[in-house]
């Protein structure tokens, strides 16, 4: 719409344009720019990881040190998560998203200059409190810009692209800079990703007011934080002691008692910090589940064929990060296909579930791999199957998540579903590496401890997580297709949600 302004002599001085207009314009610069956000929170999970040798060596810390460099990035981020969601509700999106990035950054700077080990953990802890409030409000102002049922189809798919892939981009972005620079790149990285979505944000984004002026609802941020905080910390403790250990017990035995009495207040308080009405949705509460569980099954799979690509085929980590593109094409296709062809015709109940038994089938179909395997005869095909069933399952999990939801809930309601996949890869990475160490230990029992027989029960391990990992996206297809309701999804309330640049 245009409205031109006139002197009094009736000549038109100049033509404006509103801010709906130039928002519904600029709508897919807008998701370049979000999608770029999200790709620097989802890879900073993972770029990290295979530099994390040479930091060692660089720095001088140990082993168990070397755990927290990634543990301390997702117990803030995992923690913080549905209190970054309420404040970008309450300071506005555009707010959240610019001082989430400028705090990314700058906490990616400090890590890139550690000295020692205690900066860098220090870094990685800033990192995951600034994602805490970034991821939020990126998938907050995607669903409150893209309100077209048809357009919103294409923007979720390919949000879900990035999202799906952005650990397997994290994987190859890190073992090239690792390889050809240095470690501290993959932390500066990150300035590249900020600064290009930072301008993007400045020139693209209107400054937005606050949906939320309720009061902060202190007694569930601290009961969720704290719960969130050691139900992510058990599992993480898990990894490096077992299932038994007093602290491991103990952190469990607190997220209970304290996520417990945070939905007890939830029920009770005049302004929740997550309000309940954000759960009634049986396709919202469905998707929920499915983030769960493709953060369970996913960050086992990345981890483990990982250590398979390096370990048992001797590939670099350059060549271990490009091993994983077939499956990023066959995501992305699957995940535009399934968004903008079959959700609006058929709904989310029969893909979600359909992309889980995909996603299954690949990993039993890994479970043949043995130490004579090679990429293409082994390795390839089920991982295309695996990336086409994963492009099912992340992009109608984050469209009908956030569909409906009204606008002072969006951030809530977009923090939900990175809690979800945050907690589900915390507990599959704890689950699966115990499983898969047991099982290690069980094959060599009798056997002599030869270099071919530790390589085999290396093997072993492997196999045995992606047979887990099968079997957990099987009970979440059978567990999706019972919650999700059946039929096309309709935009209800979110049809009135205006867009982000109002």
């Amino acid at each position: 719409m245009e409205i031109a302004e006139y002197e009094q002599t009736g000549v038109p001085l100049m033509t404006t344009e509103s801010a709906h207009d130039r928002a519904h314009r600029q709508r897919w610069w807008i998701l370049a720019v979000l999608a770029i956000s999200q790709l620097m929170v989802i890879l900073d999970g993972t770029i990290v990881n295979i530099a994390l040798p040479t930091a060692q060596h660089a720095l001088n810390f140990s082993n168990a040190d070397r755990q927290w460099i990634v543990t301390a990035y997702s117990l803030a981020f995992g923690s913080l998560l549905l209190l970054g969601g309420r404040i970008s509700d309450y300071i506005g999106r555009k707010n959240a998203l610019m001082i989430g990035l400028a705090g990314f950054a700058a906490a990616s700077a400090f890590g890139a200059a550690a000295q020692n080990f205690t900066m860098l953990v220090t870094a990685r802890t800033i990192q995951g409190v600034f994602g805490a409030l970034l991821a939020p409000a990126v998938l907050a102002l995607l669903t409150t810009t893209f309100t077209d049922p048809g357009e919103r189809g294409r923007a979720f798919g390919i949000y879900g692209a990035v999202a799906g892939a952005g650990g397997a981009i994290g994987l190859i972005l890190g073992g090239v800079l690792t390889t050809y620079a240095s470690w501290r790149w993959t932390l500066l990285v990150n300035l590249i990703f900020a600064g290009v979505a930072i301008a993007g944000s400045m020139s693209l984004l209107k400054r937005d007011r606050g949906t939320d002026r309720d009061p902060l609802d202190v007694q569930g941020v601290l009961s969720v934080t704290i719960g969130l905080f050691a139900l992510v910390y058990g599992f993480s403790h898990v990894e490096t002691t077992s299932w038994h250990d007093h602290f491991t017990i103990g952190s469990f035995v607190v997220a209970a008692v304290m996520l417990g009495y945070f939905f007890f207040v939830q029920r009770r308080t005049q302004f929740p910090l997550l309000p309940l009405r954000v759960l009634a949705d049986r396709n919202r509460g469905g998707s929920l589940f499915a983030m769960l569980v493709a953060g369970l099954g996913m960050f086992g799979m990345f981890l483990f064929l990982t250590y398979y690509l390096q370990g048992t085929l001797g590939f670099s980590a350059v060549k271990t990060g490009l091993a994983f593109l077939p499956m990023i094409i066959s995501l992305t296709i699957s995940a535009q296909l399934s968004n903008i062809v079959f959700l609006p015709k058929f709904g989310p109940r029969p893909l979600i579930p359909v992309g889980m038994a995909m996603a299954a089938v690949g990993l039993f179909w890994l479970t043949t791999l043995t130490i004579h395997s090679t990429y293409l005869g082994g390795v390839l095909l089920p991982l295309i199957v695996i990336g086409l069933g994963v492009g099912f399952i992340f992009a109608p999990a984050y469209n009908t998540a956030t569909l409906g939801v009204e606008p002072h809930d969006a951030g809530v309601a977009s923090a939900l579903v990175n809690t979800s996949q945050q907690i589900g890869g915390s507990i599959g990475t704890a689950l699966l590496n115990t499983l898969a160490a047991s099982a290690a230990t069980s094959f060599l029992v009798g056997k002599s401890a030869t270099a071919l027989n530790n390589k085999i029960a290396a093997v072993h391990s492997y196999t045995t997580a992606f047979n887990v990992s099968a079997y957990i996206f099987i009970g979440g297809a059978i567990a999706a297709a019972l919650i999700l309701r059946s039929g096309a999804p309709t935009m209800g309330e979110a049809s009135d949600v205006p867009g982000s640049a109002h």
